[in-house]
């Protein structure tokens, strides 16, 4: 059985993002659904899928919106949050050829927005990235 919309976007996501030299230059490979109890850092985590049904007559599709949290703590926390947000949104909005998603196709992957705020243990900072993406089911 092929994976649903939100768990097949994810593995394409991923597999893009590692094989992206301007994120792994930040964070290597580590981009979890999941992260290790203690963490290397900077690491970027799925933080949300959320897929919508948005079907045609004649297509099953779906809008999903994908959240990321980019975890640093470094003396640079702030900056390194936000240029690992920033070199997601440039290995993703608008690259849809890009990232292969398995059992459908990616019409389209844009990029929302991000923010970068202090952790809630005061111990680093976290920059969210929102994205959305526009799939169909293959036949």
């Amino acid at each position: 059985m092929a994976d649903g919309f939100a768990l097949a976007l994810q593995a394409g996501l991923r597999a893009t993002l590692v094989a992206n030299s301007g994120v792994t230059a930040l964070v290597s490979t580590r981009i979890y659904d999941e992260p290790p109890q203690t963490p290397t850092f900077p690491y970027v985590r799925f933080l949300a899928i959320e897929p919508l049904a948005f079907d045609t007559d004649n297509t099953e599709g779906a809008l999903v919106t994908v959240t990321f949290e980019c975890h640093s703590r470094s003396a640079a926390g702030r900056v390194e949050a936000a240029r690992v947000a920033e070199a997601i949104k440039a290995a993703l909005h608008r690259q849809e050829t890009a990232v292969t998603v398995t059992g459908h196709t990616l019409v389209e992957l844009i990029f929302e927005n991000y923010s970068v705020t202090r952790d809630p243990e005061g111990r680093g900072y976290t920059a969210v990235v929102a994205l959305q993406a526009m799939l169909e089911a293959t036949a």
